[in-house]
């Protein structure tokens, strides 16, 4: 018997679908494990508690957000995911709510191929222990309070230092998250078969510092200045954790992708050209 998984936006439209959906499922012999994802998404990370190791796939019912919580719940098992838009284009998800019957009797009979997407790791280092990780398919974002003055981010590739930047913050990003966050700052959009690490600062006192691609071999170490205070890092937009003075930020490709169930004949070109309103013709 097979055994699917179900991550669900708390959404009343999300849910009646998914509702619909489970039954569906059980009257194919299959067994559904399923999460609904409320607005307090942390005490879902807190607690800890990951995908059964033996589920075939993971379908998420919700917008880009749901699908990040569902691939950290999947964490670094090799479980493929594959998520369904409700109205509004989302970058992550494959399939229309109108295409997931005929879609999902595709992929229980095995009929589908996966785009593995790259993830990072991130380590925070305090007294010389590590005080916190976790695995980012979007990006990592270090930015200031509400109330602080310029963030002095110490950057250094490899252990070469790089630059210090003075910003309102930095995006770490994947290929993946380039159209997240990072594109809102001004950074690019990378396709996200391609090897690479984004860093994006936020805000720049120097109009010189700009979007950096590195390859995803090294390793980026982050120090913040003495003179910051009050500085934040965000997973993914969903979890965050109060960075001190002394911390040592390590960010890294995590070995585990995550396996992105892919429709024939959908490029990502399109949701490009959807998502950000692109058009051949004159405005």
């Amino acid at each position: 018997m097979k055994k699917i998984g179900l991550v669900v936006k708390s959404d009343n439209r999300a849910m009646e679908k998914a509702d619909e959906f489970e039954e569906w499922l059980i009257k194919k012999d299959i067994n559904v494990i399923r999460k609904d994802i409320t607005s307090h998404a942390n005490s879902f990370f807190k607690k800890k508690l990951f995908a059964p190791s033996d589920l075939f796939c993971v379908f998420v019912l919700g917008g880009d957000g749901t699908f990040l919580t569902a691939a950290r719940w999947i964490s670094n098992q090799n479980i493929p995911i594959i998520g369904v838009k409700f109205g509004e284009v989302g970058f992550l998800a494959e399939l229309s709510e109108n295409n997931l019957f005929s879609a999902a009797e595709n992929i229980i009979n095995e009929n589908f191929i996966t785009q593995p997407r790259m993830r990072l790791r991130v380590q925070v280092i305090r007294n010389y222990l590590e005080y916190f990780s976790e695995a980012v398919l979007n990006d990592i974002v270090i930015n200031k309070g509400a109330l602080a003055r310029l963030a002095d981010i110490k950057t250094y590739i490899d252990d070469y230092y790089l630059t210090t930047y003075r910003a309102d913050g930095l995006i770490v990003s994947t290929p993946t998250g380039s159209t997240a966050y990072s594109l809102a700052a001004g950074g690019p959009v990378i396709h996200p078969s391609v090897s690479g690490i984004l860093m994006t600062p936020i805000c720049p006192f120097t109009l010189t510092n700009r979007p950096l691609i590195v390859p995803d071999s090294v390793s980026i170490r982050i120090e913040t200045s003495k003179k910051s205070s009050d500085i934040m890092l965000t997973i993914d937009g969903q979890e965050g954790v109060e960075i001190d003075r002394e911390d040592k930020i390590i960010i890294k490709k995590w070995p585990y992708p995550i396996n992105m169930i892919t429709i024939p004949n959908q490029l990502y070109y399109n949701v490009l050209k959807a998502k950000l309103r692109w058009s051949g013709s004159r405005v």
